[in-house]
């Protein structure tokens, strides 16, 4: 049976409504669907990712982000490589360090690796194999997906994100401990919480989130209230993007989520964000309209959104100046 809200999702605060879903029955293609209506966000489980991978691609995250600060600027560039604080060139700023990578790259050709790990082709090897499998596991969510919607072929969504092509970038982010008496000036969420990463949508198809043991995440319900995400490492969590909202006019919800830092723990996540080629065409799928005319979105061009979005803030809407 598939599992939606799982009742055993206990939170200090209470039981999460998170939508929990096992990928390894066919038959969640329908819990899936609904979590992206309602939530815009589900916990995936029985993902078939294997756990010592994840084990170790995180250690090696960890020995990354431990290095000396002169050592990480080694490798800092735009938009791919290392960063500190400012979050892409628009003003934004987080408690937050990261290491971005185009993720349809041979790892093994990135110059950086060597000597800024004590075992770089694990680290490459680990990139490797983790993209791939977690490329796979979501191909098979977004036909599951599309199943549900009863959409043919079953690869509409999944071909946009697999082929060779495709824009598809992934990130590790390290939130250091924060002790909340620091200045952060309006990096806050008026309370005694500090921003690890502001509040924003992903404009990609969909994202794939893993991270540690440690809590953080929040995402914004439809009544505008912000929910907290039980940490749970041997889970991905996926959130809607702006792209499959626009492809599913609006019927999915791109959901709006931030980070939150923890004042005794270091929190590591590492994000996959599944984007199309750069020349795709992103409108709303006809079999989802009865005619052009209920379109909500006009059509663009993934590298048109692309743009846009990366010249904007993280809370801006980014979807406004293309809606009909």
């Amino acid at each position: 049976m598939a599992l939606l809200s799982k009742p055993n999702e206990k939170t200090e605060s209470g039981f999460s409504p998170i939508p929990v879903i096992d990928i390894s029955d066919p038959e969640s293609k329908h819990a899936l669907v609904k979590a992206c209506e309602d939530f815009g966000f589900f916990k995936v489980i029985n993902h078939g990712v294997s756990s010592e991978l994840v084990s170790v691609l995180e250690h090696e995250a960890v020995e990354f982000f431990s290095l000396p600060a002169s050592d990480k600027t080694q490798v800092a560039g735009y938009p791919f490589g290392y960063g500190n604080r400012e979050i892409g060139r628009n003003g934004d700023v987080g408690w937050v360090e990261y290491l971005l990578m185009n993720a349809n790259l041979d790892f093994g050709s990135h110059s950086f690796f060597p000597g800024l790990f004590n075992n770089p082709e694990t680290f490459r090897n680990a990139l490797l194999e983790y993209t791939t499998s977690v490329r796979k596991m979501t191909s098979h969510v977004l036909e599951m997906i599309t199943d549900g919607l009863g959409i043919e072929p079953r690869n509409t969504l999944s071909k946009l994100v697999s082929d060779k092509n495709t824009d598809s970038i992934f990130r590790l982010n390290h939130y250091p401990p924060c002790p909340h008496h620091i200045n952060t000036n309006t990096n806050t969420n008026g309370g005694n919480n500090v921003i690890g990463f502001g509040e924003h949508t992903d404009p990609q198809i969909i994202s794939v989130l893993r991270s540690n043991n440690t809590s953080g995440l929040q995402i914004n319900l439809a009544d505008g209230s912000w929910i907290s995400v039980p940490s749970d490492p041997s889970s991905f969590f996926f959130n809607v993007g702006d792209s499959l909202q626009v492809l599913t006019n609006g019927k999915f919800k791109s959901v709006k989520h931030r980070v939150l830092a923890n004042s005794r723990k270091s929190r590591v996540s590492m994000i996959y964000f599944a984007g199309p080629s750069l020349t795709q065409r992103i409108a709303p799928l006809s079999c989802l309209t009865d005619n052009e005319d209920e379109s909500l979105y006009k059509e663009f061009t993934w590298s048109e959104y692309k743009n846009y979005a990366y010249h904007s803030r993280l809370s801006d809407n980014r979807l406004q100046p293309f809606e009909r």
